[in-house]
């Protein structure tokens, strides 16, 4: 590698996008000057490139590749008395530069996804604690009331009698009601046999109420569907669970509903996609990740993998 002192370097490519390509050319006059001469005004402007280059969704590979293709442009031109030595070294430092604001925006992301993770373990208990409310305490009220109406039911005429008896039906179907969300919420099943019964369970509950066929396939050895009723119009569904290598767990949700254009339904978020973006966001605050897969008239299948205790 030489020094360079001509001022005419293009790099980028006629199908890279416009600012992109700008971006390039601008990365490699940066880089010209610093190894011509070593400075901090030349560093300062390898970080503001690496901000417009993060600002502009330009990839970590594609800024080695533009890094690549500046030195190889820069070494093929007559150079002066630096020593190529000491301008690899500059090199570096500058590409390194340049990352900067990549570096600082993956830590930034680490750090909200530890705190998106602490504020999902909160929700979580929080979810608990209100299913075990409505569960225990709501049902314990409504027994209370049931025993307050039949102790005065006796000193009623028959007429009144009869709306009591009424009344009493509707204690019962509020108490049915409250159990299933109860359950919905956070199925006690889940704390005390593992998350296959309890995924059975709520298949089963979407069964009686949406005429869904709901399936389950687990390969899990011991414990570690709203959208497909509501958008899909789907009469099949089937749920996959199993150990994706050590430490991972898979779960996958397949329906041969109506399915959807993936992109424009992430992307409009007033017509629909916020449930999607919020699994995940759910998912990435645990660690895992979400795989969307779908065509208008061909189904959907959703994969999440999350990390899992073996």
């Amino acid at each position: 590698m030489n020094e360079v002192v001509a001022r005419d370097v293009s790099v980028g490519t006629a199908t890279d996008p416009p600012g992109h390509r700008d971006l390039a050319a601008l990365y490699a006059d940066a880089l010209r000057a610093n190894l011509a001469e070593r400075s901090e005004g030349a560093l300062q402007r390898a970080y503001e490139i690496g901000r417009q280059g993060f600002a502009q969704g330009l990839g970590i590979l594609e800024l080695v590749a533009m890094h690549h293709e500046a030195l190889a442009t820069l070494s093929k031109r007559d150079g002066g008395s630096v020593p190529l030595s000491q301008q690899i070294v500059r090199a570096g430092e500058f590409f390194a530069e340049t990352l900067s604001p990549y570096e600082m925006a993956h830590r930034g992301f680490r750090e909200a996804t530890s705190a998106l993770r602490k504020l999902n373990q909160t929700m979580e208990g929080e979810i608990q604690r209100i299913a075990h409310s409505v569960h225990d305490e709501a049902g314990q009220l409504l027994d209370a009331a049931r025993l307050a109406m039949s102790a005065v039911g006796d000193d009623l005429p028959p007429i009144l009698r009869e709306r009591l008896r009424e009344v009493g039906c509707m204690l019962d179907r509020a108490e049915t009601e409250l159990r299933r969300l109860s359950h919905e919420l956070r199925p006690t099943i889940l704390d005390d046999l593992g998350l296959v019964p309890a995924l059975q369970l709520l298949a089963e509950g979407i069964s009686r109420r949406a005429g869904l066929r709901v399936r389950i396939e687990s390969s899990l050895a011991r414990r570690p569907l709203t959208n497909v009723v509501r958008h899909a119009r789907a009469r099949n569904a089937t749920i996959q669970l199993a150990r994706r290598g050590k430490g991972n767990l898979r779960c996958s949700i397949r329906d041969d509903g109506s399915g959807f254009d993936v992109a424009s339904t992430l992307s409009n978020h007033a017509q629909g996609g916020l449930g999607l973006v919020g699994i995940r966001e759910r998912l990435n605050a645990v660690g895992g990740s979400l795989q969307i897969h779908s065509q208008p008239g061909r189904g959907t299948e959703l994969i999440a993998d999350v990390p899992a205790e073996d």
